[in-house]
């Protein structure tokens, strides 16, 4: 298999620019880098492409080397024909390698393996061959030593090792596996359900397996899991055991003949192949299902670390609780933790006037700015409890507020991490910390915990955690390196996804920061331990220093890129003071005047590059977050008795799902919005409308308040608005 030739072809993209990213991630160069500083060599291909081009890399890789081994093991046992290494060669799966390599694995005894010890083996070939009279080929074999007794038992033999033939043909598996993909039908049976009823409707269940979707094959296979469902795909047995035969009985004027072959067809696939198709099927099914859900994880997991962040402003972090109260943490505008407490506003031992007291006190003591409430229990009660405090005259200052998402945050303040971090603190306090920064900078909070923790995804325990881990891994480390880095105040948490970077390394910069002080240039990087010049190359662009001796280490520009930065500032009378200064805001409509192509080649830069350190320099410092829509802090709060159908409504996409999005309106209780509410397009999935923190108008459709259902339409507030 020419692999670049296959990836050209399925990601329909230029020839030298895979030949280039292939040469580039062989040569050891991370994703961000190639994505941000070789646009050149990649024709700009984004990130996320880049990502997915290098599984199927790595994947056809795996795929060659296993082709190889199956190669080498069947030329080793001297059975390689034409035919053989012809079907290897075409084989485009995993599967299908393990399909032709079947027959030759060594097997543990078997039916099949015990007649061929007795002798049987050119029994059978001679019943395969459909030229004779088996029964009368038969007494050849009789023999009371090896076991065969009589002709019926030198058949049956025989027989099994023509189920075994069948069963193992490459081909024939291949036809019947895409046979119930196509047309099986998924039956599931409910044999128990938990107090919810989670799986009443599943009862008696049927749905063809090409119509079945995805979020509804993991749920059933969770029920399966949890024994509460007995699940199979069927497929008429009638239909699936004339193609085994067909492939096999090639005269059928030997009728005697034709008749074993069929009765050993029936019997290898009721007793070999069809629990064995079942289970590829089965697996298929789930690893599709199980894709989709990781990628519906990394789409939401994207949006929710780039959340615009809370900066500047001293915030209070709120964990509500009941019994234990509610843990109070303050920390100012750098996240250093000023204060800790413990109020107790809600039920069971309310003490709502002691409560508004100590939070007066700590508003006035360390002026706060915001208070980031935890969404977790006790969270409604303690809103409230907020939303009434501000109205107090006593509160001089313009607090606002905001309900963050507290998933992780437990995970989080007793991790090894947090106690590192502060380890004279309960696990309680920690997790109040938590909630405060994460509002005021949610990638650098957020980092910190499990992906896997942070609530944004469907069914995450029950996938392939290696895989789920490489991908959600994969959307850290975009997201950082996108942002950037302080490289004076960036945790061990938020460097080692800086690319090229490892968490040893992340320590060493941190030690070496500690014993020398703040870094002045990205070169001292080269002086930490570890650090050579490739993780050099990868890192220092994504990595800033605010104040340093250059201007250009405060911007995504690559040091590689200086002397052509300054070359193009130069052009145009510009200097490092000038870009310090923020004076060259006219110098991409300079350039533009000039012309982009001959500004490029005078300063040897391709077009792309030349663009992205135009847009550096413009605005050193810059966070893209900053440009995405704010989180809107509130000073007052809904109730669900204050809905009503009709109402239009504002909120923010808490979650995206395969058939819909919750969306938090400001009630305890998030309203539900299903994916043929969205908008009167067809849409293939809610995310191609709605990402996670994006904020959006609805109208409310079907109110339960017992049950504290919202239905929503986005569509309808279009309607409302014509």
């Amino acid at each position: 298999m020419d692999i670049t030739a296959k990836l050209i072809e399925e990601f329909k993209l230029r020839p030298d620019h895979v030949e280039n990213v292939l040469k580039l991630l062989d040569e050891g160069n991370t994703i961000p880098f190639i994505a941000r500083y070789r646009k050149e060599m990649t024709g700009a291909i984004d990130d996320q492409v880049l990502r997915a081009l290098n599984d199927r890399y790595e994947y056809l890789k795996n795929l060659e080397k296993r082709k190889e081994e199956v190669a080498k093991a069947i030329t080793e046992q001297e059975k390689m024909t034409e035919e053989i290494q012809a079907a290897i060669d075409a084989a485009q799966t995993m599967t299908e390698v393990e399909d032709v390599y079947r027959p030759f694995k060594q097997k543990k005894k078997t039916r099949a393996s015990v007649a061929t010890e007795k002798g049987l083996k050119p029994l059978a070939d001679f019943i395969m061959e459909q030229s004779g009279d088996p029964y009368a080929e038969a007494e050849k074999y009789i023999n009371e030593e090896k076991g065969v007794s009589s002709v019926k038992d030198a058949i049956d033999g025989a027989k099994d090792i023509i189920a075994e033939v069948i069963s193992d043909n490459a081909e024939l598996r291949k036809k019947l596996r895409t046979l119930l993909e196509k047309h099986g039908e998924m039956q599931v049976k409910l044999v128990k359900d938990d107090e919810r009823g989670t799986y009443a409707m599943y009862s008696e269940y049927a749905e063809l397996v090409p119509e079945i979707k995805n979020h509804r094959i993991l749920a059933i296979n969770r029920g399966e899991k949890e024994e509460c469902l007995k699940v199979k795909i069927f497929f008429e047995p009638d239909i699936a055991k004339r193609v085994c035969t067909a492939k096999f009985i090639k005269n059928k004027s030997e009728k005697e003949c034709a008749k074993l072959i069929e009765e050993a067809a029936d019997d290898g696939y009721d007793r070999l192949i069809e629990p064995s198709i079942q289970r590829e099927v089965r697996a298929i099914l789930t690893d599709r299902a199980g894709e989709q859900a990781i990628k519906m994880f990394e789409v939401n997991l994207r949006p929710l670390l780039l959340q615009p962040p809370v900066k500047g402003k001293v915030t209070l972090g709120l964990d509500p609780g009941y019994r234990t109260g509610c843990k109070v943490a303050v920390v100012d505008e750098t996240g250093k933790v000023l204060d800790t407490s413990v109020i107790f506003p809600v039920p069971p031992k309310p003490d709502i006037e002691g409560s508004a007291r100590i939070i007066k006190a700590l508003i006035k003591k360390h002026n706060v700015d915001v208070i980031s409430i935890g969404n977790g229990t006790a969270s409604k009660e303690t809103e409230i409890f907020v939303v009434d405090l501000l109205k107090d005259p006593e509160i001089d200052r313009n607090v606002t507020y905001a309900v963050v998402n507290e998933a992780g945050a437990s995970v989080y303040s007793a991790s090894p991490l947090a106690v590192e971090e502060f380890p004279d603190l309960d696990l309680t306090k920690r997790s109040a910390i938590s909630i405060a920064r994460r509002l005021q900078d949610p990638l650098a909070e957020l980092i910190k915990i499990d992906p896997k923790s942070i609530g944004v995804g469907q069914y995450q325990h029950d996938m392939d955690k290696k895989r789920l881990d490489a991908v959600l891994g994969g959307v850290l480390e975009d997201c950082v390196n996108s942002v950037g880095v302080d490289l004076n105040t960036a945790s061990v948490s938020l460097l080692k996804y800086v690319a090229g970077l490892n968490a040893g390394i992340a320590k060493n910069i941190v030690a070496y920061r500690e014993e020398n002080g703040k870094f002045s240039s990205r070169s001292q990087l080269l002086k930490v331990s570890k650090l050579g010049a490739k993780a050099y190359e990868q890192c220092a662009g994504f990595l800033r220093i605010t104040d340093g001796k250059n201007i250009m280490d405060n911007t995504a520009v690559h040091p590689e890129s200086y002397k052509k930065a300054e070359k193009l500032l130069s052009l145009f009378g510009y200097g490092d003071e000038d870009v310090k200064q923020r004076r060259i805001s006219d110098l991409p409509l300079k350039v533009k005047e000039f012309g982009e192509d001959k500004a490029a080649e005078y300063c040897e830069l391709d077009k792309a590059t030349m663009n992205d350190i135009i847009a550096e320099l413009v605005k050193p410092g810059r966070d893209i977050r900053d440009s995405l829509p704010q989180r809107q802090l509130r000073k007052d709060i809904l109730g669900i008795e204050d809905l009503a159908v009709g109402m239009e409504v504002e909120g923010v996409v808490r979650n995206v799902i395969d058939f819909g999005a919750f969306v938090d309106i400001g009630v305890h209780q998030d309203g539900l919005v299903h994916i043929s509410e969205i908008t009167d397009k067809y849409i293939r999935h809610p995310s191609d409308v709605l990402k996670v923190g994006q904020p959006v108008k609805a109208v409310i459709i079907s109110l339960d308040k017992g049950k504290q259902r919202i239905g929503l339409s986005l569509k309808q507030v279009r309607k409302q608005a014509n």
